[in-house]
């Protein structure tokens, strides 16, 4: 596969829609490949702005949730300072801490503290210009009955007023297949509840890009972009089994004007600015010619 440089990259792609996770420019923590960067969190920034990467979303975990910045004054006034800073924007956050801790899987006694969790977190976004807070419904936050998925319906439709206010929109990530999650998403207002398309995760599934986005596309409002194997775990781009021009294809198919999140591989040398300004080339270059 070609690498694009970005001046030859055409027009109908603005490279500011490409942006990555938090923690992608961050040594790794243990064997986790996605993780709240504790330590270089503010370098980050630092390094975006030099490498013209102008959009990062967002990582929360559940442990230690009320430490990180983004759940404390002073970590917001510091979030705000370094976008303006280094001309950074956060459009989006990753909650893991719902995957992690999800109150629709939980006990009626957790479920009062964990919907708190959930609302605070949504208050924290309002403070640094976060709009779309992504809910991952995998793994340990998957809906596995009609009785989880009533309790996150019911809650979610409480908030919508909260939601309209302060035009944020809550996102979905999932490993419905493509009628389930088009039947789930019709369950929510679309002016405020839409999709969180994992590209890498669909791949892995073996659903096929052409259905899913038939089904549900014009509720996509956000895209990662990673590559895993077919029943198996992330990889590096162009390794897996994502056919990246069939689902960028599609996605043009019906208009999608969205950010693309690099959730990507990590480095396996060090050199995780070098590697996430390859993905973001080869992503630049795949979304051109598919007509993005």
């Amino acid at each position: 596969m070609e690498i694009m440089n970005y001046s030859k990259v055409s027009n109908n792609l603005n490279m500011n829609d490409i942006g990555f996770i938090q923690g992608r420019l961050s040594p790794m923590v243990g064997n986790r490949i996605q993780t709240f960067p504790w330590s270089t969190w503010k370098d980050e920034f630092k390094i975006s702005g030099e490498n013209n990467f102008k959009l990062i979303e967002w990582t929360l975990d559940q442990e230690d949730l009320y430490r990180n910045p983004l759940l404390t004054n002073k970590g917001q006034s510091e979030i705000n300072s370094l976008c303006e800073l280094h001309g950074i924007s956060i459009p989006s956050l990753t909650g893991d801490c719902f995957m992690q801790a999800p109150f629709w899987k939980t006990t009626a006694a957790k479920q009062k503290d964990l919907k708190n969790d959930f609302i605070k977190v949504l208050e924290a976004c309002v403070s640094v210009g976060i709009s779309m807070i992504v809910v991952p419904l995998v793994d340990n936050g998957r809906i596995d009955n009609a009785k989880e998925e009533d309790i996150l319906v019911k809650f979610l439709e409480d908030k919508e007023v909260f939601l309209y206010k302060n035009r944020l929109t809550i996102l979905f990530e999932s490993d419905f297949d493509a009628k389930g999650l088009s039947k789930f998403i019709s369950r929510l207002n679309p002016d405020l509840f839409g999709i969180n398309y994992d590209i890498g995760n669909s791949a892995a599934l073996g659903f096929d890009a052409t259905e899913e986005i038939d089904c549900y596309g014009y509720r996509i409002k956000n895209v990662h972009v990673k590559d895993r194997l077919l029943g198996g775990t992330t990889v590096p781009l162009g390794m897996g089994n994502a056919d990246f021009i069939k689902v960028f294809s599609n996605l043009n198919r019906v208009g999608y004007k969205g950010n693309f999140i690099l959730q990507t591989a990590r480095s396996t040398d060090g050199d995780h600015l070098g590697v996430l300004r390859k993905f973001r080339e080869m992503t630049a270059n795949w979304i051109s010619h598919s007509g993005t």
